[in-house]
């Protein structure tokens, strides 16, 4: 995607925690240049006060919207109407909507309708059909909970390290105890889309898109897997990088060749794998 393409960032304070405000931005970064960062919220509320500093810092605009009835959310139609009035100034090439709330679906389908791009942003909580509005979707809860897990080995590491020196090994099991709890929580956040649908799919996919040698590039099936699965992300099975998720997989051959003698950047491709091979591997 172009880097210099233009998004608004809204985000409904109701459905998002303050602590997916650096992921929020650093993904929306990945994209292009947020040129409207705007929150939507009922600022008198004082659970809504922990957001003040967050604000600032980040230069975020809080909009005020009054809970007018008990029991509804009266962000959503603040939020809405401002989309609009930004996708009509003609300033921006693109929208962060997030929120895991699925009022905001028909919003997504008529951004899209205008030829806006959208990333929709939410807990894995997000019911479908939003996620499927968007061109792409991406689970704050599991990308928290990926940072957190590598961060926590590190401040492991920190704390046991004086204690290591004059207790020897006895601290090894205290330390290693958050790294763990980081591990349980991890498995309770499950992407909608599935690896097992996603397999299928890479599978289907290989065999639609490959050359007559069966070979198809990893550019490819990655972009085709991302038009089918606005949720797709390596990052929600735990991996970096998208190479190695599918070797993780265990269905397909790789072939690597060097784009040019001039250059170190290889170019990845991927085959299915003979059923005899994969029959002596399930052996």
């Amino acid at each position: 995607m172009n880097k210099d393409l233009k998004f608004a960032i809204l985000i409904d304070a109701d459905n998002i925690s303050e602590k997916y405000v650096k992921i929020i931005l650093e993904e929306t970064a990945k994209s292009g240049i947020a040129t409207y960062k705007r929150i939507y919220g009922d600022w008198t509320n004082p659970q809504l006060g922990s957001w003040k500093k967050i604000l600032l810092d980040n230069s975020i605009i809080p909009i005020q919207q009054y809970g007018y009835t008990t029991g509804k959310s009266s962000t959503d139609s603040a939020m809405i109407i401002d989309a609009m009035d930004i996708l009509y100034s003609g300033t921006v090439d693109g929208f962060c909507i997030c929120s895991s709330d699925s009022d905001f679906t028909r919003l997504v389908a008529r951004l899209r309708e205008s030829g806006m791009q959208v990333i929709g942003m939410g807990e894995s909580k997000t019911p479908k059909p939003f996620i499927s509005a968007c061109n792409q979707f991406k689970y704050l809860d599991i990308l928290f909970s990926n940072q957190q897990e590598e961060e926590t080995p590190k401040a492991s590491a920190k704390k046991a390290e004086p204690a290591s020196a004059s207790k020897g090994k006895a601290d090894a099991s205290p330390a290693s105890q958050p790294q763990e709890n980081a591990k349980a929580r991890k498995k309770e956040l499950e992407p909608q889309t599935n690896l097992k649908e996603i397999k299928k799919a890479i599978l289907s996919l290989v065999d639609e898109c490959s050359d007559d040698d069966g070979w198809i590039f990893s550019a490819e099936l990655g972009n085709q897997l991302a038009k089918r699965y606005p949720d797709f992300d390596v990052r929600n099975f735990g991996f970096s990088k998208f190479t190695p998720f599918i070797n993780s997989l265990g269905l397909f051959d790789v072939k690597r060749n060097q784009a040019n003698s001039n250059s170190n950047v290889q170019l990845v491709y991927f085959k299915i794998k003979d059923p005899k091979d994969l029959s002596k591997k399930g052996k």
